[in-house]
Order: structure tokens, then C-alpha cells, then sequence
């Protein structure tokens, strides 16, 4: 692809010159601060104030953060990658190049896309239209399966959680409109309105299909009430973290059990899976009433089915489409007024799509091996610091501590890109629909992710793309990655002192270090088992001092009458907590026989650790989207995710000479403390 990286080279060197936050990546930009705030009141409001006043939240988004900024950095390195594929004539047939160019081409291609409208789905909608009977049912709902539409349930493989050297089929809820399926109970009156919204969205989708609004307003009805029931056996999100709840290893003989009405070898043979044995089945409680609604008259079926397909292609299908596929997902769920423009659309497309044939390229220019290096010698510092904690650690007795060491030295350290590329050769794209392009890349996935089943697990896979701006801890693997889009300002940056590198960046590896140890991953080994390696003894101490968390995070109101939910985040509080505190260790450990650094526009090193870390949460959030995100996402809001450890974190009080009455000072008895 050297034709590419030259075509884009000058693009990308301009790109990355420009100042994305305003300032200088030598510094910090005391402008971002509210000078009248107080940091031991308000420490978010007193560190990012500045920030979130001069930067308001665009019509197209439904949160506009630090990270937000720098994800519209990398899309614009992409968008110069893309745009030179899709010109360049040259790139061979067949190639990565030439197909992320014909995607990007075709998702660019309005005129095109307006020509055809819905006419794309014929074929589709007409093998929906012909079910005649349960087995052309099945047929049906395994077909859509292998085009990636997420219909009744969601199949894939994983890695046995109690034997992670195996991969097996997993079978999984699935098949809602709405996200999550206490959104079809809640009796509150935010939550009845956004029902009455996605009543009348189905209808208009249906209508825009062609139906009558008469029969449209009917086959919302029909979905609403098939949802509804598949809701009735959901299970709920703070239930879905816990491992063992959703471990559910069958034979073939017990899923038939579970759910007899469905034939399930004719079913695996039909999306591919050819060695299928054990299954692991997450909601057991969910696949028994996905046995019951088989019996359902088969025309309700097919209007379920054809919404699933409408819902799963409408942003990649005509303007009419996008429009209120965008009206209910951005306006009603977001708070969102505005799309992003269709070349933003598209980009974030090819990265989902083709991310890993994006990424080689872009971490060419963007990641160059000096800012590997540099992040690496980080990692290692932050291992350096958990070590030393997890050694002195005083509630933690010796055979645990042991276990726990042993996991942490496993640890797999993935930095900015994979060192295998994904091979898309076996996958077709060209210059047609887009919607076309978009199903046959989804089935790509689909069929890559079930061959995996009976195979070696591969453990040098990437599960996001490397111009993605975030990291994660895998349990599974007991790996910690940290892709090339977030090692970049105001996260990282080898222009930054110590104290703002360890304060952004060494929290974000720290927190991922620490998710190897949370309520969720301190259940798995260090070969990646679910298994239980702590004494009785130190579990209790554990679980006690996780309760503290999740009582505190209860006590945070986000809106009058919202509060964060503790249950659903304590595993993500709980690695910020334990991620600022290795953060800061290492950091202290990182100025030890040198001269101590100067102050810098009148702040501490310690101040400026503390600066750096509440910076590169400030984020600006729409009020829809702060519920969406209590009812749905383990993550708390940022400015909990500053206030709240923070308030636990003596070196912070004293950094800023807090007082023991401050709002930003815990009392002892009421501080949460693991690591």
C-alpha cells in the first residue's frame, strides 16, 4: 500500500500538526480550568470548567469530550486515507486498499444511494415475505444470523470461561428495538415517552417500506407486543456482570432441552458452524421463552423479521432511511439534533467495518515506533507499581497475594497495533449498494468469528481497531490493550512532563491493569479460568470494600430523581480508583533519584498529576444521553469519574491542602479504599 501512504502522507503530517485542545502538547493550558471553582469543593468543575465552557456540545453529538476532539482527529487521518484509496485506479483487484476504497466510494455515493432507495432489500424482504412454515422460519432466522442482523438472539464463539484454551459457541440474548429490556416496563414518564416514540418510529419505518399507515400502525403494534415479550425474560444488566450468572455451558442434548421447538443442528449447519459440541448459553431464562414465542403465528414472525432487517440497515440505506432511523436513535435516545455529516458517517463505517485494513496505514503515520517505545516503558512502570502494591497490600494474605502477582506478571501487553494484520481477502466489496457492502462485511465478521470455534484460540487478536480512542482488559486472555488512537494528547504525549503523562495515560493503563482485578476479573486466573484463587477470608475483605464503592456511586445524583445506578459500575469505579493509585505510585516512583521537577504555571508535579488525569475526562454530556447512560453502560458519568475517586485519595487532599471538612475529602471511616 505505498502508493496510499504517499498520496496521504502530507494530509495526515498537517493533520497532526494542528493543535486539536487549544494548546501547546508541552503544556497545560491553564485556560481549561474555572478559577471560581474550588478544587477541594468541585474538582472536575474546578480542572476542566474552562474546557467544558468554551466547548459546547456540537448539534451532532450526544457528549463532546477531550477523547471526542481526538476522535475527530483520527477521522480526519482516515478520512485522508480512504479518499486516496477510492481515487487510486492503480490498487490491484482484491486488494485491502481497493476494497476500502470501494466501501468508502459507495457509502459516498448519494446520488447512487437515493437512486435506489430500499430496492437493495428486495431479495431479502422477499425470503422473509416467503416463510411458509417453522422450518422456513428457522431457515430464515439463521440466514439473517449470517448477515450479521441481529434477530431473536445473537449466536458467535467464545472462549469457555472455565477453559480458555477452548473456543465454543455462545448463544445469547438478543433481538430488541429498544436499548435494554427494562426500557419496555418503566412506569417513570421519560420512560413511557420514549415508548410511545418507538411505536410511532416502527410505523414510519414500515410505512417507508411502502405499507399503508393503516397496516404500518398495526405491525408496530405486532413488534411492540413480540419485543415486549422477549423483554419479559431479559436478563438485567448488573445480573449480566457477573461471570458466573451467564456461564451456562450445554450439550447439544440440554439446549434441545431449553428450547425444543427449535432445531438447532439444522441451525448451526446453516450459519456455518461445523464442530459445534458444548454450547455456553448466557440467559438460559431468555432461550426458554425465545422457545415459546416459536409458536407465534408466522405472519406476526414476519413482521418482526422484516423490522429486524429494516432496523439493522436503515442508516445504509436511502435519505428517507437514515433520517428517522436517526429521528429515534440520535433525537429521541441521544438528545443528538443534528446527523454527522455523510463523510463522518462513512468513515466511522469503513473503521467499523475494515478497521484493521484503515489501521495499518494509519499507524504509520500517527504512531511512530518512538511513541510505542515510550508507552511500553510506561506499562512497565505501572506493572512495576501494582507489584509493589499487590506485595504490601494489608487486607490481602500471602496465598492470595501470590495468585494475584502470578496473574499480573501473565499479563499479555498489547500496544498500539496488532502484530498480525487481518486477512480480508475472502471478503467482496465493490462499488454498488452500499447496504450490500455493509451485509456482506457484517456476514464477513460473522462467518471469521464462528470459525474460530474448535480452533486454538488466537491470542494476538485485537478487539478494537488502532485508530480507536480507548483500551480495554480482556479476562479471557488477561491482556491489557491500549490501541494508538488514545496514546495521543491530552492522553500521552512524549512532549508532556511525567506528571501529565502518569496523570491521563498511566490512570487509563492503570485502570485496565486494575479491571484484571475488579469484582468481575478478580474471578478469573491468570490463564484466563473462571476460577476462584482467593482464600474465603480475602473475598469477604474484597467484597466489603466493594460495597463501599457501589454505596457511594448510589449516592451520586446525576438529574433530580437519577442517581447512578452502584451495581451497574462498580467494576469500572473500582478500576478508577485502583488505576489512580498505581497511576500515582508510579509516578512517584518515576521522579526518585532525580532533582525534583519545577512547578509549572504555579502547580505542583503532584497538582499537575491531579490536573492531567480530571483533563482528559472533561466531557460535556446531553441530559438524554446522561439517562441513556445510567440505564445502560457500566461506566459512570465523567464527572463522577473524577469526583468519586478522587475524594478517596488522601495524596490528593494533601496535594491541593484540602481540609477534612472539604466536599472533596471522604472521611476515613467512609473512604473506599482497595489498592
Amino acid at each position: 500500500m505505498n502508493s496510499l501512504r504517499s498520496l496521504v502522507a502530507a494530509a495526515v503530517l498537517l493533520s497532526l500538526a494542528l493543535a486539536v485542545f487549544g494548546q501547546s502538547v508541552s503544556s497545560f493550558d491553564v485556560s481549561n480550568l474555572d478559577r471560581n471553582a474550588q478544587a477541594c469543593t468541585d474538582f472536575y468543575q474546578y480542572a476542566t470548567g474552562g474546557w467544558l465552557a468554551k466547548n459546547p456540545i456540537p448539534a451532532a453529538f450526544p457528549t463532546w469530550g477531550v477523547d471526542s476532539a481526538l476522535e475527530d482527529k483520527n477521522r480526519e487521518i482516515l478520512r485522508a486515507i480512504l479518499e486516496a484509496a477510492a481515487q487510486n485506479k492503480q490498487a490491484a483487484k482484491g486488494s485491502s486498499e481497493r476494497k476500502v476504497g470501494d466501501f468508502y466510494a459507495s457509502c459516498m455515493d448519494e446520488p447512487g444511494i437515493e437512486a435506489e432507495g430500499s430496492r437493495p432489500l428486495a431479495a431479502e424482504l422477499s425470503r422473509i415475505d416467503r416463510i411458509k412454515n417453522r422450518r422456513d422460519l428457522q431457515d430464515e432466522i439463521a440466514h439473517l444470523h449470517s448477515v450479521g442482523v441481529n434477530s431473536l438472539f445473537l449466536v458467535g464463539s467464545t472462549q469457555d470461561a472455565k477453559n480458555s484454551a477452548e473456543v465454543i459457541v455462545e448463544i445469547w440474548q438478543g433481538g430488541l428495538g429498544l436499548p435494554d429490556g427494562e426500557y419496555y416496563f418503566k412506569t417513570d414518564e421519560k420512560s413511557q415517552e420514549i415508548r410511545a416514540a418507538y411505536v410511532k418510529h416502527l410505523a414510519k419505518m414500515f410505512e417507508l417500506l411502502g405499507d399503508d399507515p393503516a397496516r404500518s400502525a398495526a405491525e408496530a403494534q405486532t413488534v411492540m407486543g413480540f419485543e415486549t415479550k422477549l423483554a419479559e425474560a431479559w436478563m438485567s444488566r448488573v445480573d449480566r456482570r457477573d461471570p458466573l450468572k451467564v456461564y451456562n455451558r450445554r450439550t447439544l442434548a440440554q439446549l434441545k432441552t431449553l428450547a425444543p421447538n427449535f432445531d438447532w443442528p439444522g441451525y448451526f449447519k446453516s450459519v456455518g458452524v461445523t464442530q459445534a459440541s458444548d454450547v455456553n448459553v448466557g440467559q438460559p431464562k431468555f432461550l426458554e421463552r425465545v422457545n415459546q414465542q416459536l409458536a407465534v403465528d408466522l405472519s406476526d414472525w414476519r413482521t418482526y423479521l422484516r423490522w429486524r432487517l429494516l432496523n439493522s440497515t436503515a442508516a445504509s440505506l436511502s435519505k428517507k432511511f437514515v433520517e428517522e432511523d436517526f429521528d429515534f436513535k440520535g433525537r429521541v435516545l441521544t438528545g443528538t439534533t443534528e446527523m454527522l455529516p455523510r463523510w463522518k458517517r462513512c468513515v466511522n463505517a469503513a473503521d467499523n467495518e475494515m478497521g484493521e485494513a484503515l489501521g495499518e496505514v494509519y499507524v504509520k503515520q500517527a504512531f511512530p515506533p518512538a511513541a510505542k517505545q515510550r508507552a511500553l516503558e510506561m506499562v512497565a512502570n505501572l506493572v512495576a507499581a501494582l507489584r509493589s502494591d499487590l506485595t504490601t497490600l494489608s487486607w490481602m494474605s500471602d496465598p492470595t497475594r501470590k495468585q494475584a502477582i502470578t496473574k499480573l506478571e501473565a499479563f499479555i501487553r498489547k500496544i498500539g497495533y496488532p502484530d498480525h494484520w487481518r486477512d480480508y481477502s475472502a471478503l467482496t466489496i465493490d462499488r454498488g449498494a452500499f447496504v450490500n457492502n455493509v451485509l456482506r462485511a457484517d456476514g464477513f465478521e460473522v462467518r471469521r468469528g464462528l470459525r474460530k470455534i474448535g480452533q486454538p484460540v488466537d491470542k494476538t487478536e485485537w478487539a478494537m481497531t488502532p485508530p480507536t480512542v480507548n483500551a480495554y482488559y480482556n479476562p479471557a486472555i488477561n491482556e491489557i490493550v491500549f490501541p494508538a488512537g488514545i496514546m495521543q494528547p491530552p492522553f500521552f504525549s512524549a512532549a508532556f512532563d511525567d506528571a501529565l503523562n502518569y496523570g491521563a495515560m498511566g490512570s487509563v493503563i492503570g485502570h485496565e491493569m486494575t479491571h484484571g482485578f475488579d469484582d468481575q476479573g478478580r474471578q478469573y486466573d491468570a490463564s484466563g479460568n473462571l476460577a476462584n484463587w482467593w482464600t474465603d477470608a480475602d473475598m469477604a475483605k474484597f467484597t466489603e470494600r466493594a460495597t463501599c464503592v457501589v454505596k457511594q456511586f448510589d449516592g451520586f445524583e446525576v438529574q433530580p430523581g437519577l442517581f447512578e445506578n452502584g451495581k451497574l459500575v462498580v467494576g469500572e469505579s473500582i478500576a478508577d480508583l485502583g488505576g489512580l493509585v498505581v497511576a500515582y505510585a508510579a509516578f512517584q516512583k518515576s521522579l526518585e533519584g532525580k532533582p525534583r521537577p519545577a512547578n509549572i504555571d504555579g502547580y505542583t508535579p503532584e497538582q499537575r498529576f491531579f490536573l492531567g488525569y480530571a483533563f482528559s475526562w472533561a466531557t460535556n454530556v446531553r441530559p438524554e444521553f446522561e439517562r441513556l447512560m445510567v440505564q445502560t453502560n457500566p461506566h459512570p458519568l465523567p464527572k463522577f469519574r473524577v469526583n468519586g475517586p478522587l475524594a478517596n485519595f488522601p495524596a490528593f487532599a494533601a496535594a491541593f491542602q484540602c481540609k477534612t471538612t472539604d466536599a472533596m475529602v471522604r472521611a476515613e471511616k467512609d473512604r473506599c479504599q482497595i489498592w
